[in-house]
């Protein structure tokens, strides 16, 4: 994915299963990045060990942060798409939100995607002593499987908006659910910097109408 420039805009029949408005639940500002009632909710749906994940991570999430998360123009959901069933995909995913319940979700998920795909439970152990975890916390959590369900339900969310690989992205208003008027707007891939904010500034101003 991400090699060629397309946005598949999904229309207001496909049910709406992400909590849009600015009252989300306690695991969604979990993994929530800028301000609940920010106009616009930017999700993507991710894989650790993804390379195109990992393109967008350093390439193009720095500049949207900069210019519209960290400005309150755009609020950032991370959800989870592990490739497959089982594995270093789960397992990345399993560790961030363990990091989460402790109150490092966004700590560990930076930390992951900063190891290039090189990951393994070594690699989640180091970090969780990096971030001064109750390791003996973060090890049952990761052998208990509390998080898989969940993990797999964004991945099945995802197959739901048509993404059958990582990464993809949905753009849609925070405060209203999408309609045939105005669908919400998938990018399925690590496109450039510069169609995010296209589709971003297109949504903010007709906002303003």
């Amino acid at each position: 994915m991400g090699q060629r420039v397309c946005l598949a805009v999904i229309g207001g029949l496909l049910l709406w299963s992400v909590p849009v408005s600015a009252a989300t639940s306690g695991e969604t500002d979990l993994r929530m990045r800028g301000q609940a009632n920010a106009p616009v909710t930017l999700i993507e749906y991710s894989d650790f060990t993804c390379g195109f994940c990992l393109k967008f991570f350093k390439q193009t999430w720095p500049r949207i942060q900069a210019r519209y998360v960290d400005t309150g123009k755009v609020r950032f959901v991370y959800r989870d798409f592990p490739r497959g069933d089982q594995g270093t995909g789960l397992d990345a995913a399993t560790a961030a939100r363990c990091a989460g319940e402790q109150g490092q979700y966004w700590a560990m998920h930076d930390r992951l995607f900063s190891e290039g795909g090189q990951l393994d439970k070594q690699v989640y152990r180091r970090h969780a002593a990096t971030l001064s975890l109750d390791q003996a916390a973060f090890e049952r959590c990761m052998s208990d499987g509390r998080f898989t369900k969940a993990i797999f339900e964004d991945r099945q969310e995802a197959n739901q908006w048509g993404f059958h690989g990582t990464p993809g992205f949905i753009l849609v208003r925070t405060a209203t659910e999408p309609t045939e008027k105005e669908p919400a707007v998938a990018i399925p891939g690590a496109f450039p910097f510069e169609m995010f904010a296209e589709e971003i500034d297109r949504l903010l101003a007709n906002g303003k109408k």
